[in-house]
């Protein structure tokens, strides 16, 4: 509890000083919210551990925007935002806290002008106390190093009270892990239920309505080369070199969703060690390539993707997990009509397997 005392006394802090301030700028929020739920029951040798409910407490600031570029009124006028995230983990002693700072998109929908129901998206960098340690904490299989990455996810309603306060309520969904850089790896996901108040600091401006220009559908093909590291399962502090060539094709045939789909050569170091454990087939090089094929689902605004795909092995198949199926989740920039960057998450369902960052060229 001091942690969490200390924390929030900080957060109140930065608040009051910006709050002190005179050049406050148009639609700006703070927003703070109380959660109280569980860990999610995924690994039973995990949840045997876990002994009480979770509580956890977000505090947020955040910009509704209000038409400045045509993409914000496509998307009916999102939020964009930062939060400051604390939780319990379900075992003070042997799991501790985590505290999360992260960057957020809401986007809204408005059954009425009282109502609106919202989801909301954030990911960022989580810092928990207590690791795993061979010796002092040995029952901590979950966590494997204290800096994390946070993913967060909101199912909410929000309710105007009046022209400057709002109540909301939620369903919340959290999940931080190392995404396999370090040993363990099993991450930690927790499930809760919300309550909080939003509250406009300056006044609420009229939104614009900049007009949408005419769309061209097309078809778009790309190169991509990607790079990461990973750790095997054998909580070695060897980080694997790991890479992989994909070619996409997708068919932009409107300005949110996209469809595609690709071929995938992946290069994973780690194979052999991986397969030494008994009960593995006798190891060859040629086993440390995989081959197949993607379908792709990509949600776009303005420069910013965010891309799901599904792909499936062929030829050269997967012979240490053995998994016929793999999936990436991607976050890419487009900087110019040529050249774009990204970052990936390979798994092999919920099993994370290492991330990549990626440097592609539109042919």
């Amino acid at each position: 509890m001091k942690d969490l005392k200390f924390c929030l006394f900080f957060v109140v802090l930065l608040i009051s000083k910006i709050h002190a301030q005179s050049n406050w700028k148009d639609n700006l929020f703070i927003s703070s919210s109380y959660k109280f739920g569980s860990v999610l029951p995924e690994y039973q040798f995990v949840h045997s551990i876990v002994d009480q409910n979770i509580q956890q407490v977000e505090l947020s600031v955040f910009k509704e925007t209000s038409g400045k570029n045509y993409w914000q009124k496509i998307y009916k006028y999102p939020k964009l935002g930062f939060s400051f995230f604390y939780t319990s983990l379900g075992n003070n002693e042997i799991l501790g806290h985590e505290f999360a700072l992260f960057p957020f998109v809401s986007l809204q929908s408005s059954p009425s002008k009282k109502f609106h129901i919202e989801n909301k998206f954030g990911l960022g960098a989580g810092f928990v106390t207590r690791k795993f340690n061979l010796i002092n904490n040995y029952k901590n299989v979950a966590i494997g190093s204290k800096l994390n990455v946070h993913f967060s996810y909101e199912l909410g309603m929000n309710f105007n009270l009046n022209e400057k306060l709002n109540l909301k309520t939620a369903l919340n969904f959290n999940h931080f892990s190392n995404a396999n850089l370090k040993e363990p790896n099993l991450g930690i996901n927790t499930f809760s239920a919300s309550l909080g108040f939003d509250y406009l600091i300056g006044k609420k401006t009229e939104r614009l309505s900049p007009e949408i220009p005419e769309f061209n559908p097309k078809n778009e093909f790309a190169f991509i080369y990607a790079f990461g590291g990973k750790h095997t399962r054998a909580l070695q502090q060897t980080v694997y070199f790991t890479s992989s060539i994909s070619l996409e094709y997708k068919r932009v045939s409107g300005r949110i969703f996209h469809l595609g789909g690709g071929l995938d050569l992946f290069y994973d170091a780690a194979t052999k060690t991986e397969m030494s454990v008994p009960g593995k087939i006798p190891y060859k090089s040629i086993y440390d390539f995989r081959t197949g094929f993607h379908l792709s689902q990509e949600f776009v605004y303005n420069k910013f993707s965010f891309i799901l795909q599904e792909g499936f092995y062929i030829g050269l198949t997967d012979k240490v997990e053995k998994s016929p199926i793999y999936n990436r989740a991607i976050f890419r920039y487009k900087w110019n009509e040529h050249f774009f960057t990204h970052i990936s998450m390979k798994s092999h369902l919920y099993i994370l397997d290492y991330p990549e960052i990626g440097l592609g060229i539109y042919l």
